[in-house]
């Protein structure tokens, strides 16, 4: 089966909630490598719009069965992103494979995800 998730964000909210709480904002929904990748409030917009839209793509949203920590987000050698799952979420979610899209312009940023979710 396959499912489009996609999400969109100003990235001035980030900025608000990166002035507000700083590192501990980052910390709630990014992984140690993706604080790395993720410098600029455009490019955390992003992976937070890419993590919402995976949720939604799976189909359970950010929550119980699938946390923001559950999820991370890379980037291949050509500089594509790209994003696994936790050895646990993926147990649960059964996806084949995936396809992930983030871009960010004029004050917003948007993520759209696309799985091929496997028969469990």
């Amino acid at each position: 089966m396959i499912k489009v998730g996609t999400d969109i964000v100003t990235i001035s909210r980030i900025e608000k909630s990166l002035d507000t709480f700083g590192e501990c904002f980052k910390a709630k929904f990014l992984n140690p490598s993706e604080m790395t990748l993720a410098q600029k409030p455009e490019r955390i917009a992003g992976f937070w719009a890419a993590k919402e839209a995976i949720s939604k793509a799976i189909g359970c949203g950010i929550g119980k069965e699938l946390s923001f920590h559950d999820i991370t987000i890379a980037k291949d050698a050509k500089g594509s992103p790209y994003f696994t799952l936790s050895q646990n979420a993926q147990k649960i979610h059964a996806i084949d494979s995936s396809s992930l899209s983030i871009s960010h312009d004029g004050g917003f940023a948007i993520a759209v995800a696309v799985v091929v979710l496997g028969i469990l």
